[in-house]
């Protein structure tokens, strides 16, 4: 959340028309196109993540209102990642690696590795803070982060709660999926979520398609890590998301390239709520954001404290000498919830447009 949103294009495919030679839609759901925009996480040796949402074409797709890529990346000179404790408030973090470990200590008294194929959830509630190193040993990293909002039945529990979790993998002809959160084509996962979503990552071989069933009550998000992947017919580009709204029982999903592709899938019920992001902070008003911001700021009990920290600029300090991250300065101007568009593809017939294929931008 540290840098000024800017507005990438919007393209927009939809089924019925003439076919293009990169877009043949004929049969197939719409799909809105979210790119990435580069975001330095961390001081002058910071890392570069790929942040799709939020921003003002997109907030949320279910409860995810978070998700940053990052890597592969060469850290066996820069240190890698290294996070001071800092707070969170009304959400739930999702760590899932590809490459690396990262160490997390949280302020609930949890501590854990992150590793490549196991799911990290911790819930915040009504506080938390957490501090998150990579491990001398690790060379390159390579993964998401996540967070889900929590709703108001939810978000002001005092419980700071972690979870772990290694999904077997499950093979398909053309690959193999492994469900990290809720439920997808037979698998399961244990992991405690507040609304109903999906969390799941695909691997596919080079040239392999799958037409996935999934709920219609989801709108879905196909976040592409690596390879040449179309999603029902229409290209989506590395680190950016496909968004395919509700109502769809089938996806499609595939490999145009000759490497082999991965992809992770996010989905979820349409959260109605309307929330207030800043900072590392999810809430309902701009005054609640003022007032958590003023408690991190005094050590409040409300975040605890993390035991046990050691950064790269020794123990208890990162890089840049930090032991706990301040909060930035407040804006000027009221924080207002962000407003979701509805649960499906921009663009679409319901709002007028009339060409098939088209590239589109909206201020």
């Amino acid at each position: 959340m540290s840098n000024a949103e800017t507005l990438p294009d919007q393209v927009v495919c939809r089924s019925g028309g003439l076919p293009g030679p990169e877009c043949d839609q004929r049969g197939r759901a719409p799909v809105e196109i979210i790119t990435a925009r580069d975001v330095p996480l961390g001081g002058p040796r910071a890392m570069t993540v790929h942040r799709t949402l939020p921003q003002r074409q997109r907030s949320l797709i279910g409860p995810w209102c978070f998700v940053d890529h990052y890597g592969p990346d060469d850290v066996s000179g820069s240190g890698g990642m290294d996070v001071a404790p800092h707070p969170h408030t009304g959400l739930q973090t999702v760590s899932w690696l590809f490459d690396g470990a990262i160490q997390h200590i949280d302020s609930g008294g949890n501590a854990g590795l992150v590793l490549p194929g196991e799911v990290n959830l911790m819930t915040a509630g009504r506080g938390i803070c957490h501090s998150e190193v990579s491990t001398d040993d690790t060379t390159t990293l390579h993964g998401v982060q996540l967070w889900l909002a929590l709703p108001e039945t939810s978000r002001h529990q005092p419980e700071r709660e972690f979870e772990h979790y290694a999904p077997q993998a499950q093979s398909f002809d053309g690959g193999e999926f492994l469900v990290f959160l809720g439920d997808l084509w037979g698998q399961s996962s244990p992991v405690t979520t507040h609304t109903p979503l999906l969390g799941a990552e695909f691997r596919l071989d080079p040239g392999a398609s799958i037409d996935l069933p999934v709920n219609p009550d989801f709108e879905h998000g196909v976040l592409v890590d690596a390879g040449e992947v179309a999603v029902e017919n229409v290209p989506v580009p590395r680190a950016g998301i496909g968004y395919t709204g509700t109502g769809l029982t089938e996806m499609r999903i595939a490999n145009l390239g000759e490497d082999p592709a991965r992809i992770v899938l996010l989905g979820g019920e349409p959260f109605t709520e309307e929330i207030v992001m800043w900072w590392n902070f999810v809430g309902r008003s701009h005054e609640e954001i003022v007032e958590y911001r003023r408690e991190w700021e005094s050590g409040s009990d409300r975040f605890g404290v993390v035991e046990g920290y050691v950064g790269q600029g020794g123990p208890g300090r990162n890089a840049e000498g930090l032991g706990r991250l301040p909060a930035p300065t407040l804006p000027d101007v009221e924080i207002r919830a962000r407003r979701n568009p509805p649960p499906h593809v921009q663009g679409g017939p319901e709002e007028g447009s009339t060409t098939d294929t088209e590239a589109s931008t909206t201020a």
